[in-house]
């Protein structure tokens, strides 16, 4: 073997230094074919579970049209809007006993409420017994709600019977003493041209011969009301019942969700809670300025119900719900994004909507002029959730509530 074979020979069979940097373009290629794999399987899966959410968002429809509208920004809780505990100190009765107290009346010591089950209920002392029902049974589910009825509102008339405002079958006189039962206005009679689709809350005059009544949607059911909140329908509307005449009037229409109302001393006009709008208007029934329509307080701290009177010569105004300021509101940021509320109530049942809103109680006391003089409060609704009224009487606040399975009182010496 010559020098230049010998060499050739030597480098040909050289030894080789097995390093990382060998079989690198084999890892290389192998951590891309990985990679692939990866991103197809994450993108199956993304696709498969968007699928059905893009069909819920382009092939079902929503259950809501909604309309934009302007609500102010929330004034600040400051001053009289000052958070506390106040509402905490209230005790709670009857619990698990009275499911869904909405409204209270009294005759002496005696209080009378109407429950979620439909049902008139006398409350005397530690004491409460049935002593009327509306609607027919089966109850105590929302299917059934539309026939065994709910009433709302209830007054004392100057004769000493009740007046009852029950959302799906109308205006009802109750005799407290025997339970009988009148009806003096049906849901199934159309009222100029519309159906009465939530009968809400009433008064009466002094004399009797007039009630004033909330009408809060032609469209939306009670139980549907955080479709008819959602919505901002327009369709709400001031009634007029002649108990002489028998005749049903319309006195304002147009209006979003109106909720309580309560006659003004001079009975010329009535407070009126514009549930959706956050505030509270005054509708003129009689008088010069018969059909006219003022704003008596504007953009409230919440969302406001029942009104009554207060023993100041003012006037109570129950909220179960609050526009924080400092805080998020979701109705005022949903306000004026209607294609967020469409595809809202695409994903979630009106039961799981109210999860998401905070159980905030709120009691105003507003003076005669509208101005706030002091508010009561329960953050989270720990003691009292889901205010609808609040009822002055004998030193006390009675507390009702749409929701809750109790009722509430509140010594008002000691707050």
């Amino acid at each position: 073997m010559n020098e230049p074979e010998g060499l050739r020979f030597r480098r040909l069979n050289r030894p080789q230094i097995l390093t990382d940097e060998t079989h690198e373009p084999q890892y290389k290629n192998t951590s891309t074919y990985s990679g692939k794999v990866f991103r197809v399987t994450l993108l199956t899966l993304v696709a498969f579970l968007l699928f059905p959410l893009l069909v819920v968002v382009f092939l079902l429809d929503s259950p809501i049209h909604p309309e934009a509208f302007s609500l102010n920004e929330p004034p600040l809780m400051t001053g009289c809007y000052e958070p506390n505990l106040k509402l905490r100190q209230a005790e709670r009765l009857f619990e698990e006993h009275l499911v869904g107290p909405e409204s209270l009346a009294n005759i002496g010591d005696v209080l009378y409420t109407g429950t979620a089950d439909g049902k008139i209920v006398k409350i005397d002392g530690r004491n409460f017994h049935v002593i009327a029902t509306l609607g027919k049974p089966p109850c105590g589910s929302r299917e059934h709600e539309h026939s065994c009825g709910r009433p709302l509102g209830i007054r004392v008339g100057p004769n000493g019977t009740l007046f009852v405002a029950d959302a799906y079958l109308g205006l009802f006189e109750v005799n407290p003493v025997t339970g009988d039962v009148k009806s003096l206005v049906s849901t199934e009679k159309k009222i100029a041209g519309r159906p009465l689709g939530f009968v809400n809350d009433l008064d009466i005059t002094q004399d009797g011969k007039k009630i004033y009544f909330t009408d809060s949607s032609s469209r939306w059911q009670r139980r549907d009301f955080m479709h008819l909140i959602m919505e901002a329908t327009a369709d709400g509307r001031v009634l007029e019942y002649d108990t002489e005449s028998k005749e049903v009037t319309v006195m304002m229409e147009n209006l979003r969700f109106p909720n309580g109302i309560q006659l003004f001393p001079d009975e010329e006009s009535v407070l009126v809670a514009e549930t959706t709008m956050a505030r509270i208007k005054r509708v003129h029934v009689s008088g010069l300025n018969k059909g006219g329509m003022d704003t008596f307080i504007d953009n409230l701290p919440g969302f406001p119900d029942n009104i009554r009177r207060s023993s100041s010569g003012g006037y109570w105004v129950a909220m179960s719900a609050v526009r924080p300021n400092p805080g998020f509101s979701m109705l005022d940021f949903l306000s004026q994004r209607p294609w967020l509320k469409k595809l809202i109530f695409k994903l979630f049942s009106q039961e799981m909507l109210l999860k998401f809103v905070p159980r905030y109680s709120l009691v105003l006391e507003l003076r005669g002029d509208g101005v706030c003089l002091r508010s009561f409060h329960d953050p989270q609704g720990l003691v009292a959730a889901y205010s609808s009224e609040a009822h002055e009487h004998g030193g006390h606040l009675f507390l009702g509530s749409f929701r809750s399975p109790y009722l509430c009182r509140l010594d008002l010496s000691k707050v």
